[in-house]
């Protein structure tokens, strides 16, 4: 039976990283800021019929949810304890077949998305959250934050900053790093 092993909390104040006892996904992540956004996502979508529930991310094994900040933790951790005890992972939506990176991905994106994957995920999965790369345009690196580091101050600024300096050092001193 699926159940919350630990609560831990991330540096974002408005974000609870729920660590599970058995894995929901494999190989990707699944980020939701709206019910609209979660629609084809069954457990996304019964996590924000939750009072004061903002965004939802998941991956492997472990549920971040961020809450209105007028909302107490106790209105949404018990309820969410039960969704997650009553959830049939069978049931939740098939995970895409990654099979590598299309044609125009260039050289430094491969770059840039492998020491993202191998350095910067792990750190940010660590605090409840992820990011996406959305593209590599000239030098601006376009990534967009998950979970917990959707909002948080840290991740808005010095996390930003650690990641440009990080591929600065690694791939082309002149990328820049935006969140889109």
């Amino acid at each position: 039976m699926l159940k919350v092993l630990d609560v831990d909390l991330t540096p974002n104040p408005q974000a609870l990283k729920f660590v599970l006892n058995e894995k929901l996904l494999n190989i990707e992540t699944r980020s939701f800021k709206s019910s609209e956004e979660a629609e084809n996502d069954p457990f996304a979508k019964q996590i924000f019929e939750l009072e004061g529930v903002v965004s939802v991310f998941y991956m492997d094994k472990f549920v971040t949810i961020e809450k209105e900040p007028t909302i107490s933790w106790s209105n949404i951790q018990k309820p969410f304890a039960e969704i997650v005890k009553a959830l049939d992972i069978s049931k939740l939506p098939e995970e895409k077949i990654v099979e590598g990176k299309s044609d125009d991905d260039t050289a430094v994106l491969k770059k840039i998305n492998e020491i993202i994957d191998i350095r910067i995920k792990p750190a940010l999965a660590g605090d409840g959250g992820g990011l996406e790369v959305l593209g590599l345009e000239d030098n601006t690196l376009t990534i967009r934050y998950q979970g917990a580091c959707g909002t948080c101050p840290s991740a808005i600024r010095g996390t930003l900053v650690a990641i440009e300096n990080l591929l600065r050092r690694e791939v082309n001193e002149e990328i820049c790093v935006v969140s889109g």
